[in-house]
């Protein structure tokens, strides 16, 4: 386990590494800082001495050190447009990011688990059906219309829930939410419906698949054949055996839905880290966006680790194959 654990860790390093030289080349390449904090007719003496204050002087390779040794204590400058700490931005909107994807992802696990079993369970009964229906729909429409049809039903149409942004949020300490109040809990609604909705139906489509392989399999008929209840033989064996691959994708949609947040948040002008960032887009601050795609890979390297040891952990094949071939 210790070995897994290290080699996992040192390719998660190699990982950010490789990202922290992307990020590096956009301060590089995507034009010049200088022309973006000064106006144009800033004189060419006090350029220089800007230049000479970000380090822009100095050589590539030392550039390099000092940027991703800045980046592992997560100082990326200061925001052109903000002119603020781009650490401080983004620690502000991220709580709220993280609000929406864990509403999002628990919504897609549980709706999506619930709705796989039931689909494999009762494949020919007409909820199953409406089921699939659903699936169909949340993969094939883009996130972005889902999330304007919501708003013209349940915020144009009905009037039930805001339209756009947060809501009141409570700070306790350094984090703030919006889940201990109703406008709060109502705003967040419609974009947690949005962002989970296509991981909700990728999850169901894979339990469903999975539970219907698994209920195939040998030892589901032995356990039958020694008279098993059939509850015990479809949740505690066949369900068991299915969310082994069911962790792995669903590790891997939460990092797709901390990262692909951007369109919902744009949408529903919800104040995350893609709205932030897609402001940033707009007007090139080279900050925020390499410290977005920093705080994003990190996400995916962790989120990667954690579900390659929960896989470790969890499925004993991995174990004994290891353990065989040490043998």
């Amino acid at each position: 386990m210790l070995a897994f654990t290290l080699r996992r860790a040192i390719q998660a390093v190699g990982v950010m590494i490789a990202v922290g030289i992307i990020s590096f080349s956009m301060f590089r390449f995507a034009g010049d800082p200088v022309n973006q904090i000064v106006s144009i007719d800033t004189p060419a003496a006090e350029r220089a001495e800007i230049r000479k204050s970000l380090g822009l002087d100095d050589p590539v390779p030392v550039q390099f050190a000092r940027y991703f040794f800045n980046a592992a204590q997560f100082k990326f400058g200061v925001s052109y447009t903000f002119r603020q700490p781009v650490a401080a931005l983004l620690k502000e909107r991220m709580l709220a990011t993280l609000e929406l994807a864990t509403c999002a992802t628990i919504l897609a696990m549980v709706l999506g688990i619930l709705m796989g079993v039931y689909s494999a369970l009762k494949r020919d009964s007409f909820l199953a059906k409406v089921f699939q229906a659903v699936s169909l729909i949340g993969i094939s429409l883009p996130t972005f219309l889902i999330g304007i049809l919501l708003i013209y039903l349940f915020a144009v149409v009905l009037g039930w829930l805001p339209s756009f942004g947060r809501g009141d949020v409570v700070r306790i300490g350094w984090w703030t939410t919006g889940l201990l109040t109703v406008s709060g809990l109502k705003a967040l609604i419609m974009p947690s419906i949005t962002l989970g909705l296509f991981q909700m139906t990728l999850i169901m489509r894979l339990v469903r698949s999975e539970m219907l392989e698994v209920l195939r399999t040998d030892y589901i008929k032995f356990a039958r054949a020694r008279g098993l209840p059939e509850r015990t033989v479809h949740f505690r064996h066949a369900l068991k055996n299915t969310l082994v691959p069911v962790i792995t994708v669903a590790g891997l949609q939460l990092g797709s839905i901390i990262a692909f947040a951007i369109i919902t948040e744009t949408v529903f002008q919800w104040p995350g880290m893609g709205l932030l960032f897609i402001q940033a887009v707009t007007v090139a601050d080279i900050p925020v966006m390499a410290a977005y795609l920093c705080l994003i890979a990190l996400f995916f390297v962790v989120i990667n680790l954690v579900v390659d040891l929960l896989y470790y952990a969890v499925d004993p094949r991995l174990r004994f194959e290891r353990s065989g071939a040490l043998h």
